[in-house]
């Protein structure tokens, strides 16, 4: 399965470091293909090395004014002209979606995927990885615009909020057929 995660490329501390090593573990021990931003910094840089030291392929999608700091090594590294390019590749590029820890960038990228699925665009799983209770106010914001009506479909067929990178993965290959 090709498993693109959205992500901070920020070096973070050992309660994001470690969870999003714990995942990329099992990504790469499970087969799969990394599909991310192709950036070789911070816990983009965990997660990517993760992944390869356990035997699973890294798709990156770069950006021109990122290029600069695009993993050497990959398998495969795209790079667009723009951000709105470099999400439509990622998008493209995936079967599923895992959002880690992140700022505003992975909060666009999220949404975006959940807007897309919410018109019935995709239908790929997305998962919220919630380490350490990241996106408890974003869920919580979640509940209330389905609550109020903000929301045409259940935010279960939306998204799913793991606690754990295991069950992150579970999920994703429960949701492939993949046992």
């Amino acid at each position: 399965m090709n498993i693109c995660v959205f992500l901070s490329a920020a070096d973070l501390d050992e309660r994001y470091t470690g969870p999003a090593k714990e995942f990329a573990e099992l990504l790469g021990k499970g087969g799969h293909t990394l599909v991310w931003g192709g950036s070789d910094v911070g816990l983009m840089k965990v997660v990517a090395d993760g992944v390869q030291e356990s035997g699973g392929r890294l798709l990156g999608v770069s950006v021109d004014f990122l290029a600069a700091k695009a993993r050497e090594g990959a398998d495969e590294m795209l790079i667009a002209k723009d951000l709105a390019e470099r999400k439509r590749l990622l998008l493209e590029k995936a079967d599923a979606v895992v959002v880690m820890v992140g700022g505003t960038g992975t909060l666009d990228e999220a949404t975006e995927i959940l807007e897309l699925k919410k018109h019935g665009h995709t239908d790929k799983p997305v998962v919220l990885l919630n380490t350490a209770g990241f996106y408890d106010g974003l869920r919580e914001q979640f509940r209330r615009m389905e609550d109020e009506g903000f929301l045409p479909r259940p935010l279960t067929e939306l998204v799913f909020f793991a606690e754990e990178p295991v069950g992150a993965l579970a999920y994703l290959e429960e949701s492939q057929g993949i046992e």
